[in-house]
């Protein structure tokens, strides 16, 4: 995926089972390559960071419902790192507002996550209803990271609302020509590499 990917996730269950493995995995296959570990962090925000911003992570996920403490200290630690954290909004997808209206975030915070969650899909749910909230977070100044579901039957719509990432899961892991799908995916992307959060203006 080296030449197709700005960055490589290190997705929750894979760091479940390799640990911080996985990550320095990544880093030597594709050095040239940011990796992101989703951790997923709820609490102990300082000890995971160090964890994974130590093991060569260049970014993180926290859920959107921790602590402000616990933002505040991965928050803390990612500035420390030059590194940037995620803020997950899993835990409320479906709802009509992913996050307060009064939501303020560390400076080193430099996207919202935006996504259908793996469960809901394989039972069943087709909603499209993240691909649709990114324009909203675009409308409260956020940056969006977009995952669950994105291939090629949702392409079209997602760059539509053009989010700042998009994490393709299944969609290249699970065919059976991975190299040949990430490639047609970047071809279609009409601004590859754009969003970095040191973009912003």
């Amino acid at each position: 995926m080296k030449a197709f990917a700005d960055i490589i996730e290190i997705g929750t269950p894979l760091l479940k089972r390799l640990g911080l493995s996985a990550i320095s995995t990544a880093r030597e296959l594709c050095p040239g390559v940011k990796v992101l570990a989703d951790t997923k962090t709820v609490d102990g925000g300082q000890f995971e960071a160090d964890m994974v911003f130590g093991a060569g992570a260049a970014f993180m996920t926290v859920l959107s419902c921790a602590s402000s403490a616990t933002h505040d200290a991965v928050g803390r630690r990612a500035a420390a790192f030059g590194a940037t954290v995620i803020v997950d909004t899993i835990t409320e997808t479906g709802k009509a507002e992913l996050l307060p209206l009064n939501a303020v975030f560390p400076e080193s915070f430099g996207y919202v996550a935006v996504h259908s969650p793996t469960d809901a899909r394989l039972a069943g749910n087709t909603s499209t209803s993240h691909i649709d909230a990114v324009k909203k977070m675009h409308d409260r100044g956020f940056l969006v990271s977009l995952a669950g579901g994105i291939g090629p039957d949702t392409l079209e719509a997602v760059i539509a609302v053009e989010p700042e990432i998009l994490v393709v899961g299944s969609a290249i892991t699970e065919s059976a020509s991975p190299k040949e799908i990430a490639r047609w995916i970047r071809d279609r992307l009409p601004n590859p590499g754009r969003g970095w959060p040191w973009d912003r203006r």
